[in-house]
């Protein structure tokens, strides 16, 4: 039987699922039509003879178009067994076990020990290109003016300075291959004020939130950290305002003819929600923190025409039973300081006094959204005041939750009067590869800011493995059947050759 009869037919056969597969794998954000939400939808008219054709309007952009991701995790050399330990162990105890008791190590432990190394090197080599394509994909197709990753962008605070750097450096050049850190002049600016599609730079930064896995808990987080983290990935605490490129907007529909004064201006606060809860390992680090967040909250920095997107880690207090994760808390022992070892949830004190400094009284709510992380199953859930505390905010903080689908189909009042709160699912691949889309935009009519938020995901990892994995086994096919084939035709050419001359 030759060779080529055999591969050839299998290449063939195995041609159309791998064309299928790599077509998913490279344009799946458009197969699945993954798009930002619309600022304003096309709106139509039946034209006829003399009517004005212009009645008619486009679809609008959303002026501010946040691509987010949460809890990459970047694995390293925990994962891995020790670089310096010996390569087969077991021969070395020859000596003392004997020969077969040393072969017998080899073949239980060294070898498997040896392959299940080499395997996990390769899955952290895949990791990195699963999630620099689904951060490539999604912000080729939806071109968003700004890109967050909330949070955890490595797997552990506990790692040395030296895995911290390769981790960052992978990260970096190969998972968000091509962005760029937000610059020191931005984020140690108070107050700065930019303008909304004014600076192209924005497409190719990346706002990093620091997460538990980057900086520690509050019973853990030390200035060192803290430094580190900064000189990578930027400031921990910070906060931006945009404003709208066009300098006057109607004021309401009620009296389209009176222009603001000041544009609408989209505030984007960026938290270390790491050490707002107590105890805390260094209260210095947490009061800075509390300060931050206070500034921000002030009313002062909320007036009518004013939105406010917060971008931290841990979600707000919610009851069990609304998301994945229900509110936990766990502290180092005593004699290692007492303070917060992990939390599932900021505390309902925290959690309220961000509510009550985001939703004023009188102002209604809906002109603020948070995005979080930390949850790996992701979560959107509405804030809305429960009636049942007094003015001093005992008990729960006067605040309580639902799922935000649920409460928008009974009651657009009760959304615009709520505070919603995104947790973006994991773009791990063992979650999808998932990604969120917010959209923000200043509504005319209604005089406020409007959010609306989409996701994207790609599928688990096997999907990308196994495209890539039918691409290479195609290749070898049709390159061996091919060779074989030509192999083939010079020698039946060759021996009718010698035929001839005989």
């Amino acid at each position: 039987m030759r060779l080529s009869t055999a591969l050839l037919p299998l290449f063939r056969f195995l041609l159309p699922p791998t064309l299928i597969a790599l077509t998913y794998v490279y344009v799946y954000p458009v197969l699945q039509q993954c798009s930002f939400p619309l600022g304003k939808r096309a709106e139509t008219i039946c034209h006829f003879d003399g009517s004005d054709p212009t009645a008619a309007a486009p679809a609008e952009l959303a002026p501010f178009r946040l691509l987010a991701f949460a809890d990459p995790q970047l694995e390293g050399d925990t994962s891995l067994p020790d670089p310096n330990a010996a390569w087969l162990p077991s021969l070395a105890r020859v000596g003392e076990v004997g020969v077969a008791r040393a072969v017998e190590g080899v073949v239980r432990r060294d070898v498997p020990g040896l392959l299940q190394g080499y395997r996990k090197k390769l899955d952290l080599w895949g990791n990195d290109l699963y999630l620099a394509h689904v951060y490539r994909m999604v912000d080729w197709w939806t071109q968003p003016t700004h890109t967050v990753v909330l949070g955890d962008l490595l797997g552990s605070q506990w790692i040395g300075d030296e895995e911290f750097s390769r981790r960052t450096g992978r990260f970096w050049s190969k998972v968000i291959d091509g962005a760029a850190k937000v610059p020191q002049d931005v984020t140690d600016v108070s107050g700065r004020i930019e303008v909304l599609g004014q600076d192209d730079a924005w497409r190719k930064r990346l706002i990093a939130v620091a997460g538990n896995h980057d900086i520690g808990y509050a019973g853990d987080i030390n200035e060192h950290r803290i430094e580190r983290f900064e000189s990578a990935f930027g400031s921990v605490n910070w906060e931006i305002r945009f404003r709208l490129a066009n300098d006057t907007q109607p004021a309401s529909s009620s009296f389209p003819n009176l222009l603001q004064t000041t544009p609408p201006t989209l505030h984007l606060i960026i938290l270390n929600s790491m050490n707002l809860d107590t105890p805390a390992y260094n209260p210095e680090l947490q009061q800075q923190s509390l300060d931050f967040l206070d500034a921000q909250l002030h009313p002062s920095n909320h007036p009518s025409n004013s939105g406010t997107v917060i971008l931290t880690h841990i979600p707000l207090h919610k009851k069990e039973g609304i998301c994945v994760d229900a509110p936990y808390f766990s502290y180092f022992p005593e004699d290692q300081g007492g303070g917060i070892s992990e939390q599932n949830h900021l505390s309902p004190e925290i959690s309220a006094r961000i509510l009550d400094g985001l939703v004023h009284e009188g102002s209604g709510g809906g002109t603020a959204v948070v995005l979080n992380g930390h949850d790996h199953e992701g979560c959107d859930t509405l804030h809305y005041r429960d009636g049942t505390t007094d003015s001093e905010g005992e008990g729960e903080g006067g605040w309580d939750a639902s799922h935000f689908n649920s409460v928008k189909s009974r009651s657009t009042d009760d959304v615009s009067a709520g505070l919603r709160e995104i947790t973006v699912r994991s773009m791990m691949g063992s979650y999808g590869g998932n990604a969120g889309l917010l959209s923000a935009w200043f509504d005319n009519e209604a005089g406020r800011w409007r959010f609306e938020y989409e996701t994207c995901m790609f599928g688990v990892q096997h999907f990308w493995w196994a495209a890539h994995v039918l691409a290479l086994v195609e290749v070898g096919l049709g390159v061996g059947g091919l060779g074989f084939l030509l192999r083939e035709r010079w020698s039946n050419g060759a021996q009718g050759g010698k035929v001839k001359e005989a």
